[in-house]
């Protein structure tokens, strides 16, 4: 069973993006009509934000075209660029930010192509500044072999999300490099809080603001936008709409609500540009696990 799913990715990494987009789609919807619980907490969700029905229809086409993008993009040789056209918008804000102290903080949510936003930034500034990212490893021993292999790329590394893990992105930024985030990601218990997103209290992870608060790295925002008829992405760049609460005045407990809301509400205008493109089928209000 395993050598037959080895040999299907090996497979569908030698398609054009095209192809996996178009066979994408179809996977999305026969996930979607054959899981019950997704398809509930799909439309659960994206009603939560306003999501028009239309959207939401796409968008179980675009999870299952993330989906088959993905063997393309890991199953690459070590040092093969990203094989399809990335264009960059805002990418003058990287430049910008490259060498300073306290080092750089990227943070996307779960939409469009955010695996294609991480390799891209290896690929084109990965040389001058790594990147490390921040992953939760599969269940699966060959998926999880699979990911680390993926994700350790010239001027790219990962960092599991555990303590150890938390520890290596720390030093990351005081040695100046890039640490990237999926704010969005329900974090164990006691590593979270209670904030809003869409109007709901979702367990939302605290680690984003201590990352900036503790080594006063740069805060940008990333999005990848998946493009029609496998023409590539697009990564918009773009600043941190309002800044981080300052500690003075404020208790820890009161300091880490604020700034988790502050970063979920950033996290909210990323999705609503392109409501299609986001994960709606991710469990983001579901209880946080124990702490491994």
């Amino acid at each position: 069973m395993l050598r037959l799913a080895d040999g299907l990715l090996k497979w569908l990494s030698r398609r054009p993006l095209w192809f996996l987009h178009a066979l994408g789609a179809v996977l999305g919807r026969v996930v979607w009509v054959l899981s019950p619980a997704y398809r509930r907490r799909l439309h659960d969700n994206a009603a939560l934000a306003g999501v028009s029905a239309r959207d939401r229809w796409r968008a179980v086409a675009e999870a299952g075209r993330m989906t088959l993008e993905l063997p393309r993009l890991w199953l690459r040789a070590s040092d093969a660029p990203v094989l399809d056209p990335v264009r960059w918008e805002g990418a003058e804000l990287i430049e910008a930010a490259l060498g300073r102290p306290g080092g750089l903080l990227i943070l996307t949510p779960h939409l469009g192509s955010f695996e294609v936003a991480a390799h891209s930034y290896a690929q084109r500034f990965g040389l001058r500044q790594p990147m490390t990212v921040l992953y939760r490893p599969a269940r699966q021993a060959w998926l999880r072999a699979m990911e680390e292999v993926a994700r350790e790329r010239p001027g790219l590394s990962s960092a599991p999300a555990t303590l150890a893990g938390v520890r290596q992105l720390i030093r990351a930024l005081r040695q100046g490099g890039t640490v990237a985030l999926l704010p969005d990601q329900v974090p164990p218990q006691g590593q979270g809080v209670w904030a809003p997103f869409f109007g709901r209290k979702a367990y939302t992870m605290t680690l984003a603001a201590r990352l900036a608060r503790q080594t006063g790295a740069t805060v940008l925002l990333a999005s990848c936008e998946r493009l029609p008829a496998g023409q590539g992405h697009v990564v918009w760049m773009s600043a941190l709409p309002e800044p981080l609460p300052p500690p003075e005045g404020l208790d820890d407990e009161a300091w880490t609500l604020q700034a988790a809301t502050v970063v979920n509400r950033a996290m909210e205008a990323l999705i609503l540009r392109r409501p299609d493109q986001y994960l709606w089928g991710y469990h983001r209000y579901k209880q946080p696990r124990p702490t491994p």
